[in-house]
């Protein structure tokens, strides 16, 4: 029994230096067998396979006072039970499509309202929607534009500033 549960904690130990070094050592069975076993060869899934087969022989080997080769071949099923989940939820999760990210050019066309006066020939600040949130924007017009005055967006010179002009209503 001391021997599954020394191949339980290994594979936890392994589990823990995966998340630590995310990726690191993944390289290293790339390609193996022409790559006839990408992702189940993950350490990911070698750690819930050693896990699993090490802590299953043990509970067989105490809880139903199973002989070796029964512990091993109960804990080994097992374990390839483990690894099969891994390797499908990693795909789950690799698969998992987030929206795009915006970009300054999604600001043109969108309204907004100066909070800070536009003069002339500097700049003013004004509040805009992006992706839902409320950003302030240092702001620059033709004309002056006094505070409050709704405005559109024309064009985003750099991350954080844009060219607007007022709203004629």
């Amino acid at each position: 029994m001391v021997w599954f549960l020394g191949l339980g904690m290994t594979g936890v130990a392994l589990l823990a230096l995966s998340l630590l070094f995310d990726g690191v050592l993944d390289g290293v069975l790339d390609g193996a067998l022409g790559s006839a076993l990408d992702g189940w060869l993950s350490l990911p899934a070698i750690a819930g396979f050693l896990a699993m087969t090490g802590f299953a022989g043990a509970i067989a080997t105490g809880a139903a006072d199973a002989g070796p080769a029964v512990a091993t071949t109960a804990g080994a099923v097992c374990g390839l039970g483990t690894a099969w989940g891994t390797y499908r939820f990693s795909r789950l999760l690799m698969r998992d499509q987030t929206d795009l990210t915006p970009t300054g050019g999604d600001l043109v066309g969108t309204s907004g309202h100066v909070v800070t006066s536009i003069p002339a020939d500097g700049y003013g600040e004004v509040l805009l929607r992006l992706a839902g949130q409320t950003v302030k924007f240092a702001a620059r017009s033709a004309g002056p534009v006094d505070r409050g005055a709704e405005v559109w967006v024309e064009a985003v010179p750099s991350a954080t500033s844009v060219v607007v002009r007022p709203v004629d209503r």
